[in-house]
């Protein structure tokens, strides 16, 4: 079986911790305690394109990108 995390064809969420910390996490995978979605199921991309936008503006976590 191949990492689910890395599959380019993968759906994903963004997960955001208490900390401020962001995760990709496969969408069929229950969301650990303490974090909770961002952004909902999306292509691997678009979630990585989140993140990356998130972290670069500083923007509050739950706002989506335009």
């Amino acid at each position: 079986m191949s990492n689910p995390f890395a599959d380019p064809r993968g759906r994903f969420v963004v997960l955001l911790n208490e900390n401020g910390r962001y995760s990709l996490w496969p969408s069929f995978v229950e969301v650990p305690e303490g974090w909770t979605t961002v952004l909902a199921e999306s292509p691997r991309q678009d979630a990585l394109d989140y993140i990356q936008a998130s972290c670069v503006t500083g923007r509050r976590p739950g706002t989506r990108i335009a």
